[in-house]
């Protein structure tokens, strides 16, 4: 069937015939223009289609190409030689690279009350998922196998922190009566922004009046719900306690901050923007000092059932991030901050260091296969402006702390974008090393990018890189060792490169 083919618009045509078959639709029915998912491809049907078209042409074909080209003209050009450029050029190569320190860092993640408990929890390889506590919601009325159930939930698990109702009120300035009013999130993150400031050795009452920037992700409000539909409920401090912009910006007025004060919700991505935006104020004089991080509490059944009925949930409640039994992710609960300084204002203080963010990017999946699918080049593109902007080589990066939810369909895009980009070059014994925090605590969602960022700063400081969890089988739609990668199954030294060690943060969020 191939041999008259000459041109994309051969091929073209001959694509739209066999999708218009394999549908069962006619293929006038079919715009070229128009993504996959448009006309009903879904994952098996897209993998059947693939296979077909790389038995038709007689070559493989990587198992995301319907990702990577998601439209059948898009796919057309591929197949026909005739791909256009990436566009993945850094628009603005000459910005401004100061690097930016952690000076300080505290967190609090199920079973680990602060970054020591973390660091051990962690290298022990400990699994702190479990099953819903019964002071949440009543797990026996809301649970079904059956993700399709109205209202139920598929899954009887999350990562939780022991405790999220007890606050000092006191403490911060607040009083008792407004206290019951202020989300658990905000409380949280007042909390944890004074533990790392401790941490990092300046009093917060020294940076009152100063430009400290502010930067929190966050994305649920399920404080807000516990309430219910009274709306005689709603009092003075209603509006201010259970608003999510009100979570960095209770900071800055209990502690006299006054450089931005931001939140962020690009969902699962949110606390890692965040990062990025303090950065950038930092690296612009905006802020002299930032706090950026993020926070997820599960407080309400609401937001679970709403991501079962997504079906992204784990139905066995574990995150088997690049495993062949990976079927979802388990979500989990806590928050992390960060104190980020310039690189050379810290080490002029005299600050403690725990690591050095050189370079960060963001981007969005634009026209990909569905609003939630991954594009595999736009993650390659993303990856390719971060190493350009923190100056560094990709096959320099010894380890790369994923976003790896344990997805299907996620998990097989993620490693083929980092073997393409970051894989690239390696000698065949130093692949790049992989790992998911997110199989020990659960999906954190909005603040899963600052857990994963604690963590490299924790491993880099101790010069070893904990255990993924959870890691049996390779996923069979990610080939290891062609691109590169190896996932991290043990406690073991960080490689020795002779330079400093380097590592990457990665953290998407469902809308691109």
């Amino acid at each position: 069937m191939t041999q008259n083919i000459q041109t994309v618009e051969d091929m073209q045509v001959w694509l739209v015939s066999l999708l218009a078959q394999q549908l069962g639709i006619e293929p006038a029915s079919i715009d070229a223009a128009d993504r996959f998912s448009h006309y009903g491809l879904d994952s098996a049907r897209a993998t059947a289609l693939v296979s077909e078209l790389a038995a038709a042409l007689g070559r493989p074909l990587p198992p995301t190409v319907v990702w990577t080209y998601p439209t059948p003209l898009a796919l057309a050009r591929y197949l026909a030689g005739d791909v256009e450029a990436s566009g993945d050029s850094d628009p603005n190569p000459a910005a401004a690279s100061e690097p930016i320190a952690i000076i300080g860092m505290a967190c609090r993640f199920p079973g680990a009350p602060n970054p020591s408990a973390f660091w051990r929890m962690l290298c022990a390889g400990t699994d702190a998922i479990s099953e819903v506590p019964g002071g949440r919601w009543d797990l026996v009325s809301l649970y079904d196998e059956d993700p399709a159930v109205p209202g139920k939930m598929n899954t009887r698990w999350g990562g939780f922190l022991e405790q999220v109702d007890r606050f000092d009120p006191l403490f911060f300035g607040i009083s008792p009566r407004e206290a019951i009013q202020i989300d658990p999130q905000q409380r949280l993150m007042l909390e944890l922004s004074w533990e790392a400031l401790e941490d990092a050795g300046v009093p917060a009452d020294r940076l009152r009046g100063n430009p400290v920037g502010v930067f929190f992700g966050a994305m649920w409000s399920d404080y807000a719900r516990l309430h219910g539909n009274d709306i005689s409920s709603i009092v003075q401090h209603t509006a201010t306690g259970q608003d999510t912009s009100i979570i960095p910006a209770r900071v800055s007025y209990v502690f006299g901050f006054e450089g931005p004060s931001i939140a962020v919700n690009t969902a699962c991505s949110s606390s890692l923007v965040a990062v990025h935006l303090a950065c950038q104020s930092l690296r612009t004089g905006e802020s002299t000092v930032a706090l950026a991080g993020g926070v997820n509490l599960i407080l309400a059944p609401e937001s679970t059932v709403a991501m079962c009925k997504f079906g992204a949930m784990a139905p066995g409640g574990r995150s088997r991030a690049f495993d062949a039994r990976a079927d979802g992710y388990v979500r989990g609960e806590g928050g992390g901050v960060v104190v980020l300084k310039p690189f050379s204002r810290a080490l002029a203080d005299g600050d403690p260091i725990y690591a050095v963010i050189r370079g960060s990017a963001l981007n969005n999946d634009g026209f990909s296969n569905g609003l939630t699918a991954p594009n595999p080049k736009a993650q390659e593109s993303v990856l390719r402006q971060a190493c350009r902007r923190a100056g560094v080589q990709p096959a320099d990066i010894s380890y790369v702390e994923a976003h790896g939810t344990g997805t299907p369909l996620g998990d097989p895009i993620e490693a083929g974008a980092l073997g393409a980009v970051l894989g690239a070059g390696r000698p065949a014994d130093q692949p790049l090393l992989l790992g998911s925090v997110k199989t020990n605590i659960g999906h954190l969602e909005a603040a899963a990018g600052i857990a994963g960022l604690i963590k490299v700063a924790l491993a880099m400081r101790h010069g070893q890189i904990p255990p993924s969890l959870h890691f049996e089988t390779p996923n069979p739609l990610i080939p290891f060792d062609e691109l590169h990668l190896r996932v991290q199954r043990s406690l073991g030294p960080w490689p020795a490169t002779g330079y400093p060690p380097i590592a990457g943060v990665s953290s998407f969020g469902f809308g691109g």
